[in-house]
């Protein structure tokens, strides 16, 4: 019986190691080769994170999406940039002058010598030949230089999403500093340094206008604007005689949010390529057949713009990384000591409760998911710029950072200059009631988004 047992025991150990080796063993090397396969794809997802916000980057602040040939090569801007001293045209364009009209200098570019002698006044601002010296150093925000000339100027020059939606944090000096990526520039004037073209004829003809009177429109946009819409419907100034151009909107903190302009028109790669191709002249693919609406968009319809084909696409493979790269930046926190934190707390319960805020500007987007979109009424406003737009409505701008771009005030056209002008104006609108410490300390809460 003994020898029976433990033959037995030989015999159920032996098939257990079978079994193992049959059933288990393969079983165990499959789930080692899944864990493996997993991680092998979180590791793809990483790396394909970190290559769309490298290339997102490259894009947002250095690519002209081939644009200079409508920059330079059309409009002769750098001609007035290099002025006749380096075979353009004019007195040029000196750094005193470019940071004048709200350009913007990228100190981390600049050797260190350079730097000193900034800061130490031996560098000549009025001397236009530092500004074709800063451009080739890749310092002017939003700015690309295009070859070389025998006479030491540019064959061309063309400009980037940086240009309007990048500033600095005058590090160095006043416009001169490390890069602020999504920061609007409300200092720029885009409509003065458009109108330094030589040749606005080909927006001319695009308008059905004369180049003076271009240059006019351009000039009275002022720093901080610009009217997207022009191109499309040709309307310059609002029944009211001001400019039609509105301010230029941050580019940070869209993670999450739908509508990326003040009127909607759609997402965020949406403007994206709609800017790209329709107002900095890239060469790329954009299609929108709203824009075949000759009633509302006459200039758009006239020149095709709802169907763009090049045939050198340089805009459409470089929206995926750019979109990426955008909804990475965050809303700058406020500085500290810049707005009362007692007064705030008040604020902000007034903000989620009497003062309905909270409605439309839901948190921690600050504005609502999905169609953010309400009528000029609703929110106790003229309809003229939404009217601009496809779908005739105003976004709920998010709120997030709104310290950092007060300059020139706020909504689409700053007609509100202070934010207390924006409450007081919602607590006449909506009959809210609130006092005037209540209002404050509402606005105490805004300063701290």
């Amino acid at each position: 019986m003994r020898k029976s047992a433990s033959a037995t025991l030989v015999v159920a150990a032996s098939m257990a190691a079978v079994w193992t080796a049959v059933f288990v063993a393969p079983r165990a090397e499959t789930a080692r080769e899944h864990q493996r396969d997993e991680r092998s794809f979180d590791e793809a997802i990483g790396a394909h994170a970190l290559d769309l916000f490298a290339k997102g980057r490259q894009t947002f602040r250095f690519d002209t999406f081939g644009d200079e040939h409508f920059w330079g090569d059309t409009l002769k801007l750098h001609q007035a940039i290099e002025g006749a001293r380096f075979g353009g045209v004019g007195p040029g364009l000196s750094p005193a002058a470019a940071l004048g009209a709200g350009l913007k200098v990228d100190s981390t570019a600049l050797p260190q010598a350079l730097v000193d002698g900034i800061l130490q006044g031996k560098v000549d601002l009025n001397d236009p030949a530092n500004t074709l010296a800063l451009l080739r150093l890749s310092a002017v925000v939003g700015v690309v230089p295009v070859g070389s000339t025998p006479s030491g100027g540019l064959q061309s020059v063309g400009v980037t999403c940086a240009l309007c939606h990048s500033t600095v944090d005058d590090s160095v000096a006043p416009g001169i500093g490390r890069r602020r990526d999504g920061w609007p520039n409300r200092d720029l004037n885009v409509g003065a340094i458009i109108s330094l073209a030589p040749d606005l004829s080909a927006v001319a003809a695009l308008l059905q206008v004369d180049q003076p009177t271009v240059r006019a429109v351009a000039n009275s946009w002022g720093p901080g604007k610009f009217d997207a819409e022009l191109f499309l419907d040709g309307k310059a100034f609002r029944p009211d005689g001001k400019t039609a151009a509105t301010l230029i909107p941050p580019a940070f903190g869209l993670a999450g949010v739908n509508q990326h302009t003040y009127t909607g028109w759609g997402s965020v790669p949406y403007w994206n390529a709609f800017v790209a191709n329709l107002e900095m002249h890239g060469s790329g693919t954009f299609f929108d057949p709203r824009l075949n609406d000759a009633a509302q968009f006459p200039v758009a319809a006239r020149a095709g713009m709802g169907n763009v084909r090049a045939e050198d696409d340089n805009v459409t493979a470089k929206l995926a990384p750019l979109h990426f790269y955008q909804l990475a930046i965050p809303a700058p926190a406020p500085p500290q000591g810049s707005f009362d934190r007692r007064a705030a707390e008040h604020g902000r319960t007034l903000f989620e409760s009497r003062a309905r805020c909270s409605t439309c500007h839901v948190a921690p987007l600050f504005t609502e998911p999905g169609w953010a979109m309400h009528t000029g009424e609703e929110i106790g406003i003229d309809n003229f710029q939404a009217d601009r737009a496809p779908d005739h409505r105003y976004r709920t701008t998010p709120l997030k950072g709104l310290w950092s771009h007060a300059k020139g005030g706020f909504y689409h056209d700053g007609r509100f200059g202070t934010l207390l002008a924006v409450v007081q104006h919602y607590n006449d609108t909506f009959s809210l009631h609130l006092t005037d410490a209540e209002m404050k300390d509402l606005v105490e809460y805004l300063k701290s988004l």
